[in-house]
């Protein structure tokens, strides 16, 4: 697509912008143009300038994400770094955090403040804005279960809110109802109590040693690549890598990519993987599980772009 002039903006706009290295599996083409902005001012009035007829995708940390080798169509705006990512106490067990934020970042930053019920965060890869567009969750809770409000833009550069007496918000099994081009820039959250900060911390220590052992946390991976089955079935249809674990496919390699042996509902790019090769092989992956369990998985990493075309 060739973009016509965008307007101005006091963040940084790159044209043809790789996006490989803003993804975990650091796969994936360029975007026609990549968009950084400084605040949320300069990011509501590129909003209310650009041109309606040019599609917008958002991008978080790029944990649950494939980019397709064909790259983004219009542009592609990130809201990270560290003018997106302040974490604050608003309340007695109340914590704002704005969209960038690390979702390890905030459960830490809950525990600082001696807020309890936010340690699952800490086992959920990613930021807190990409958490909210899957109902992200582990360890039994979801980001729904701790959500007081969200904040943020429309594509045409409205203020929105969501929640608390606003706009509601409907959250389901790892899905949102959020308009996919809402970009959310600032999220309230409750806590369920006080504690021991020092108590809290190790827990989220005691989560994160547990993720280690058990998650290719070291490879170029993802989140969990596919939803458990919901509703769930028989016992051993209620966990998405049990079915694919059944279906023989740990350490399945399409190209360079590969069924984690570790934990077999992570893909993994072993090192000259393409976005195609992680999609093929998850796609081998369900085809497998469907054929042995008649369960059809639902992907739970997100898959945009342009399929390239040779």
């Amino acid at each position: 697509m060739t973009l016509p002039t965008l307007p101005p903006a006091r963040g940084k706009l790159i044209a043809n912008a790789p996006l490989a290295p803003y993804t975990w599996f650091r796969v994936g083409g360029p975007a026609d143009a990549l968009f950084l902005p400084e605040d949320e001012d300069d990011l509501e009035a590129f909003l209310k300038a650009l041109d309606p007829a040019i599609p917008v995708t958002i991008l978080g940390v790029g944990s649950n994400l494939i980019v397709r080798d064909g790259g983004i169509e219009g542009v592609a705006i990130r809201l990270m770094g560290r003018q997106w990512g302040e974490i604050t106490r608003t309340g007695e067990t109340e914590l704002t955090a704005d969209s960038g934020a690390l979702d390890l970042a905030v459960a830490r930053a809950a525990a600082k403040h001696g807020l309890t019920g936010l340690e699952f965060l800490s086992g959920i890869p990613g930021s807190l804005g990409g958490a909210t567009r899957t109902n992200a969750g582990c360890y039994g809770r979801e980001l729904k279960d701790v959500l007081v409000r969200l904040e943020g833009f429309t594509r045409a550069g409205e203020r929105r809110t969501y929640g608390d007496g606003h706009t509601p918000v409907h959250f389901t099994y790892r899905h949102t109802d959020l308009p996919d081009d809402f970009l959310v820039t600032r999220l309230v959250l409750q806590a369920t109590g006080n504690g021991d900060p020092a108590a809290i911390a190790a827990e989220i220590e005691t989560l994160q040693s547990r993720r280690a052992e058990t998650q290719p946390i070291r490879e170029k991976t993802s989140g969990s690549t596919f939803a458990n089955p919901d509703p769930p079935g028989t016992p051993d249809q209620r966990s998405a890598w049990k079915l694919i674990d059944a279906a023989g496919c740990r350490g399945l390699k399409v190209g360079g990519a590969q069924v984690s042996p570790m934990h077999c509902n992570f893909l993994i790019n072993t090192g000259e993987a393409t976005a195609a090769d992680l999609e093929a092989l998850g796609e081998l992956v369900r085809a497998r599980v469907l054929d042995t369990s008649g369960v059809s998985l639902r992907w739970e990493v997100r898959r945009i772009g342009r399929i390239q075309t040779v």
